[in-house]
């Protein structure tokens, strides 16, 4: 008797990344699987897959905060769930690294986003990720060569600020996140505006607040699609509180944190501090999975 696979999805957790692969196979309404990794006292990496799975399509869901550590093992995961029989591989990374090094800055500098995106196409057959950090780059069609979908935070963004917020005013952290905040601040009908960032190094950064007094009933809302140092935000927070207006809310889409970037930015003097489930962190409120999920399926129909 020949055995057959369905023509279902199936979802696969990678080490990390278990609490959103949950939340994406509910909404999915797929099997979840896990992906276990054993490290080697010289830090190679022994990876295994569950030997019994239905679907002849698959996700992988890892997010790829600190990605060095994980490329390896999820490349060998890949090959392996190809060796049991998954024709079609998708990744679902709700955070996309290195998309940050777009050109050669300086003499001699890879160029890592294309390296990277090479390096996942050929290992995959389409990718799904929240909000990737594009500058120079339109469309993430323009370094993968797999279907990619982009998929926008800003619609559970927005509705956890209406539920959660009175009077907000939507704060972003430079002129580059203006369309993101406009079109946030839009779904929820909500004023917004920009920081002037000064950067002079990865830690330091200054900005200037603009003249938001016809808001001081408002509740400011910092947004950034990444928190990383932290520095940023911090010194916006530390100018409102200064200016006497309500303790601003920090939202972040991917929650970085490096280092003691959370702990210094709860000590700035702010109100809370909020990041979607792309990263695990212990700020995680708001769940992005359900349009991950949308996305993941308009992928799939696309393909049939």
């Amino acid at each position: 008797m020949t055995d057959t696979k369905s023509s279902g999805l199936d979802v696969f957790a990678f080490p990390g990344s278990e609490s959103a692969a949950n939340a994406l196979a509910r909404n999915l309404q797929a099997p979840l699987h896990p992906i276990t990794v054993h490290r080697f006292p010289d830090e190679e990496a022994l990876v295994t897959l569950p030997d019994r799975h239905d679907a002849d399509t698959a996700v992988i869901v890892c997010s790829l905060d600190r990605p060095d550590a994980k490329l390896a093992a999820l490349l060998f995961a890949a090959d392996q769930a190809r060796c049991q029989g998954i024709n079609r591989l998708g990744l679902v990374a709700p955070y996309l690294a290195y998309m940050r090094q777009d050109k050669r800055f300086h003499a001699g500098e890879a160029i890592s986003s294309r390296t990277f995106a090479s390096v996942l196409s050929h290992h995959f057959d389409f990718l799904v990720t929240v909000d990737p950090h594009l500058h120079r780059y339109s469309t993430l069609d323009e370094v993968f060569t797999i279907p990619s979908s982009v998929v926008s935070a800003a619609p559970a963004v927005a509705e956890w600020i209406a539920a959660k917020v009175e009077r907000p005013l939507l704060i972003g952290p430079d002129s580059e996140s203006a369309q993101w905040i406009e079109a946030t601040a839009k779904l929820i009908d909500a004023p917004s505006c920009v920081l002037q960032k000064t950067r002079r190094g990865d830690a330091d950064v200054s900005v200037s607040i603009p003249d938001i007094a016809a808001y001081r009933c408002h509740t400011p809302v910092l947004l950034d699609d990444i928190i990383s140092t932290g520095r940023t935000m911090a010194a916006a927070v530390r100018q409102l509180v200064g200016a006497g207006g309500p303790a601003p809310v920090c939202i972040g889409v991917h929650a970085i944190f490096a280092d003691d970037a959370y702990r210094m930015l709860c000590a700035s003097g702010g109100g809370a501090t909020v990041t979607c489930n792309t990263i695990v962190h212990v700020s995680n409120e708001i769940d992005v999975m359900p349009l991950v999920a949308a996305a993941i399926r308009a992928l799939e129909q696309d393909q049939s």
